[in-house]
């Protein structure tokens, strides 16, 4: 289905929910930036969003063609490399509002679309975005991603009404978020496949109609690596689409379900302890992609071994919880005490269904083939062996997981293996 079709919602699901999606537009084409003014045409009060960089790579012309209607321009500043989507940087967008202001315009990608989706939820306020690279899928998701009380955290919240994505614009960002837009779809095996084995162990939610529109999705932008390496721009916003149509999915189903699993979950631990380490990490969609080969291996490792569940040593998981994510250890603690998974005893459930459990695991991409994959847009898996090094990837594969309440491999594997 095309994205103007999707935007509809379908209301004939065989999973039982109507599925929606409250976006108004979508413009992704060489030159859409010129129907701004009129998509903005009932808005007259607007507080526009940028950063330094989104400002200049096209901040500045979106602002000459809304003219007067910008009642107030904030160009976010960054003492680091990246502006960060945490809570000084929302009291910052929240100090420019106003009682006038009738319409938010975020200029950027996934930072500036996640600070105005979640001010924009906060104060009821639409919002819509102008897009610079095609480097993440949360554009029209219903979750916002943020680093609260040093945690990574996605809060409720609601899709933009517009999404205005110039092909012109795109093409020319740095080749990293191009390589991260092709890395967080082709990621999406790892995750569809985590989502499949919640299903058959805990009986989670499945939806196949959302299933197979993001696995299409992740075939369709596996056959892009040479075009979206050599910049074509139709190729790039083939990318684009491909990206705003996972983001739908999960508006469909009401959360990143299906787009996020074990390979975001490794993802969020490099992001969280480079911040709190002060270390660098890779931009999100790039360590999914690389993620995506660690949670492989783990499928691998698991398809080949027997499962025997492990006696929960409490005060040793505490200790390397402390030791990992310090200042943000007492909220982590705090999550997995409320979900209480590690006292949960799933053995009788993964023992009756361990067939069915390595058939599914099988499914997914083998690591070697993610490797390939990842190759034919310049993403060599040694950076990322050399960036985080053997300890610091090994630790996140056995506490990643407990960064959120979802259930992934990474929680089969360290429980059973």
């Amino acid at each position: 289905m095309r994205i103007e079709e999707l935007v509809k919602g379908i209301y004939d699901c065989e999973c039982g929910r109507e599925h929606s999606c409250p976006v108004d537009y979508v413009e992704i084409g060489h030159g859409v930036l010129k129907k701004l003014p009129g998509i903005c045409e009932k808005y007259s009060k607007i507080l526009m969003v940028s950063d330094e960089n989104t400002w200049r790579v096209c901040g500045q012309e979106a602002y000459n063609r809304l003219g007067a209607k910008v009642v107030k321009n904030l160009i976010l500043k960054s003492e680091g490399a990246v502006v960060i989507p945490d809570e000084s940087t929302i009291a910052v967008i929240e100090a420019a509002l106003t009682e006038e202001i009738d319409l938010i315009v975020g200029v950027g990608s996934g930072v500036i679309n996640d600070l105005c989706k979640q001010v924009s939820f906060q104060h009821d306020l639409p919002y819509y975005i102008v897009a610079t690279a095609p480097s993440m899928d949360g554009y029209v998701s219903t979750g916002s991603a943020l680093i609260l009380e040093g945690m990574k955290i996605t809060l409720n919240a609601r899709p933009p009404k517009a999404v205005i994505a110039d092909t012109a614009v795109l093409k020319d960002a740095p080749m990293e978020m191009l390589q991260a837009g092709y890395g967080d779809i082709v990621g999406k095996y790892s995750c569809l496949n985590d989502w499949k084995l919640s299903t058959l162990i805990n009986d989670e939610y499945f939806c196949q109609r959302v299933y197979d529109i993001t696995y299409t999705s992740a075939k369709r932008v596996e056959q892009m690596a040479d075009g979206i390496a050599a910049r074509d721009e139709e190729t790039v916003g083939a990318l684009m689409e491909a990206l705003v149509i996972v983001g739908i999915a999960m508006s469909y189903v009401g959360n990143s379900r299906p787009a996020s699993g074990s390979e975001h979950h490794l993802s969020h631990f490099f992001e969280i302890t480079g911040i709190l380490d002060n270390q660098k990490y890779f931009a999100h969609g790039i360590d999914v992609a690389f993620s995506a080969v660690e949670t492989s291996k783990l499928r691998e490792k698991i398809v080949a071994g027997t499962p025997c569940r492990h006696v929960f040593d409490r005060a040793k998981w505490e200790q390397e919880i402390n030791r990992i994510y310090s200042s943000s250890a007492k909220g982590i603690i705090a999550l997995q005490d409320k979900l209480g998974w590690y006292e949960k005893d799933d053995s009788t459930v993964v023992a009756a269904k361990w067939e069915e459990i390595k058939n599914l695991l099988q499914e997914a991409p083998k690591a070697q083939e993610f490797i390939d994959m990842l190759a034919k847009v310049g993403l060599d898996y040694a950076e990322f062996e050399k960036l985080y090094g053997a300890e610091k990837i090994h630790d996140a594969v056995l506490y990643a997981k407990d960064l959120k309440d979802r259930y992934t491999v990474l929680w089969l594997y360290d429980m059973y293996f």
